[in-house]
């Protein structure tokens, strides 16, 4: 089995840097895939309230037969949880429903704003009483840009332990990758092969071809030489142990590079626009 690499935060707990994303997985179907990405071998599961399959992951984690000590969760707040108020009820409802004391990591799931009239430091300053209690081990965000990151900073003490952005070879998302590195917040990747987008990518085929390995092992590779923490999501148990299989080779710096170039900057996002998304669902 390979040895999966953990990175340091700054509140000193170390994470594994490759993990298994349950976004899109229907409910009824997660604790069976969580049990066997765990089997498979992955030790970080990531999920979130908006995706209502955090029971289904609770229980694959059960189901699993490995410590709950040997394994990192990580879950989101919803949109609809944002006022300070509602914050350590929500999390402590996804805490039930997971069957957990406390979860490894509790993020922001979006900035939203144009919500709230703009409030997401009183929300995060929630979050850090979250962690105070022992609800959640380590805080962070998710889709955060840099301004969102600096107004934190000007009005709080505690720094986030990550972002979670949009990174992938069509939009590396580096301003705000750059941001995170400066001050000490690491950089989760969603979406890091483009849902799929990149794979076809003649650069990518090429490099795949030349290293022995799959389109999707060389872009995720590609993230985990560059420092990103990643967590591909698939149903097919082939995949979960293809996207695992990333620490018997190394891309060169010329494979860096080439891949580095596909970047097209705003123009390659797939996802919403952070100071865009203001969705609260009912």
């Amino acid at each position: 089995m390979s040895m999966i690499p953990e990175l340091e935060l700054n509140d000193g707990r170390s994470i594994p840097q490759l993990g298994f994303g349950v976004f899109q997985i229907d409910p009824a179907e997660t604790a069976e895939k969580v049990a066997k990405a765990i089997e498979v071998g992955y030790r970080h599961i990531d999920t979130a309230q908006m995706y209502q399959n955090e029971e289904g992951t609770g229980q694959g984690i059960k189901d699993s037969g490995v410590s709950r000590d040997d394994i990192w969760l990580t879950t989101k707040l919803n949109n609809n949880n944002h006022e300070p108020e509602k914050v350590k009820a929500s999390l402590e409802q996804s805490l039930e429903k997971l069957g957990m004391d406390a979860v490894d990591l509790f993020l922001i799931h979006w900035p939203l704003p144009g919500a709230y009239d703009g409030d997401y430091v009183s929300t995060w300053e929630a979050m850090i009483e979250c962690r105070e209690a022992g609800l959640a081990k380590s805080v962070g965000v998710s889709n955060f840009q840099t301004h969102h990151l600096e107004e934190l900073a000007s009005k709080t003490s505690v720094v986030p332990a990550v972002n979670q952005i949009e990174v992938h070879p069509y939009f590396a998302n580096e301003d705000v990758r750059r941001y995170d590195q400066q001050h000490g917040i690491h950089t989760e990747a969603w979406s890091p092969i483009a849902q799929g987008g990149v794979l076809d990518d003649d650069t990518i085929k090429q490099i795949a071809e030349e290293t022995g390995k799959t389109p999707a092992q060389v872009v995720l590779r590609w993230h985990i030489q560059r420092g990103d923490i990643i967590f591909p999501k698939t149903n097919t148990p082939s995949r979960m142990e293809e996207n695992f299989d990333l620490f018997d080779f190394q891309l060169s710096k010329d494979h860096e590079i080439l891949i580095d170039r596909l970047d097209k900057g705003a123009d390659g996002r797939t996802g919403p626009h952070p100071d865009e998304f203001n969705v609260i669902p009912d």
